[in-house]
């Protein structure tokens, strides 16, 4: 199964690029609406332009690649115990702290590293988490030094296609499901830490393995649209 998944993500790892490349560009509305189109999920503060932002041209959107994958693991496994704004807020910071998310030099931060971070008021201080952050990314290397897709596992729990869902509410959504439970023993096999089934589940809903966007949401058909595609 992990080959042929393999194979069909590397096939169309373009549809990461949709984002940028093919959607048009939303208009952020006070009253809610995206470009007088509907009302965005109900989850969204609807007058917080960088949350509007994320929600209109990031969340739900299947991400393929690796490497921002990883990134995203290690964003949401930090926001354990938070709220998701407060993680977007800092994640250019994060980014810059963290190499800009690169695996490679995260997996050689040493202990002088740690320190420098838990010094970083632009993140979130805490060390179990920077920890856990340059431990994922040791393993992140060494999956690629053995010739293993990470993309390739974490879409394994979805056998490769997202899963398309229909709520009128985002409350209706579940927090945890089978299939994060599985992707969150997968990923503590491997050695990520704060990546429990909630965790997996929001990681799932941003990283586009679950369309959850409300039905009655501009951006439940054309997120739906790029899923159906894989």
């Amino acid at each position: 199964m992990l080959a042929s998944v393999r194979q069909t993500l590397a096939l169309r790892l373009e549809i990461r690029h949709q984002r940028n490349n093919t959607e048009a560009r939303v208009r952020v509305q006070g009253d809610g609406q995206i470009d007088g189109h509907g009302t965005r999920c109900g989850w969204v503060n609807q007058v917080d332009a960088l949350y509007c932002a994320y929600h209109d041209t990031e969340w739900g959107v299947p991400v393929l690649d690796s490497r921002a994958l990883w990134e995203l693991s290690v964003l949401e496994s930090f926001q354990a115990g938070l709220a998701w704004i407060t993680i977007l807020r800092k994640r250019e910071a994060f980014r810059v702290a963290f190499g800009g998310f690169d695996p490679h030099q995260v997996s050689a931060f040493t202990e002088a590293d740690v320190t420098r971070l838990l010094g970083d008021a632009g993140i979130v201080r805490s060390r179990a988490k920077i920890e856990a952050a340059v431990a994922s990314a040791r393993v992140w290397c060494a999956m690629e030094a053995r010739g293993e897709s990470f993309s390739a596992l974490v879409w394994d729990v979805v056998d490769g296609r997202p899963i398309q869902n229909a709520w009128r509410s985002f409350r209706d959504a579940p927090v945890a499901t089978p299939a994060s439970e599985r992707l969150s023993g997968r990923l503590k096999e491997k050695g990520w830490k704060f990546f429990g089934p909630v965790i997996a589940y929001a990681f799932m809903q941003a990283a586009g393995l679950v369309n959850d966007h409300e039905v009655g949401c501009p951006r439940h058909a054309p997120v739906r649209a790029i899923g159906e595609a894989l």
